[in-house]
């Protein structure tokens, strides 16, 4: 997913995003972990925790897109396959806790051979 397609006026554009996910923005809003208003309202959609968890999301689905062979089906993972060590929650789960980092991490081990 280049971000030049999902930004717009310097700003992650969940519109966009959801554009090239073929979703909703209300779904991006969710995913990420963040209510439909922090979408929709623009003060809401300016701040530093809608951005941080809409480029978290992001840079997740750009890290695992060459696995899948598109960011559809890198999204769908993300919302829907449970990550070995993490007691079976989804990406989607732990981005909605704030755990973006955690699987930065567990991605690059495993791309680095090292089980999860």
């Amino acid at each position: 997913m280049h971000l030049t397609k999902v930004a717009e006026n310097g700003l992650f554009a969940p519109q966009k995003i959801a554009d090239v996910l073929r979703t909703t923005s209300e779904e991006v809003a969710r995913t990420a972990g963040l209510g439909r208003d922090a979408v929709q309202r623009r003060d809401r959609l300016k701040s530093v925790k809608t951005q941080s968890r809409l480029r978290e999301m992001v840079e997740i689905i750009n890290k695992v897109e060459p696995r899948f062979g598109s960011a559809l089906i890198a999204y769908a993972w993300l919302r829907s396959e449970p990550l070995p060590g993490f007691s079976g929650q989804t990406a989607m789960q732990l981005i909605q806790q704030g755990r973006a980092g955690d699987i930065l991490e567990y991605i690059d081990a495993v791309d680095a051979g090292i089980h999860a």
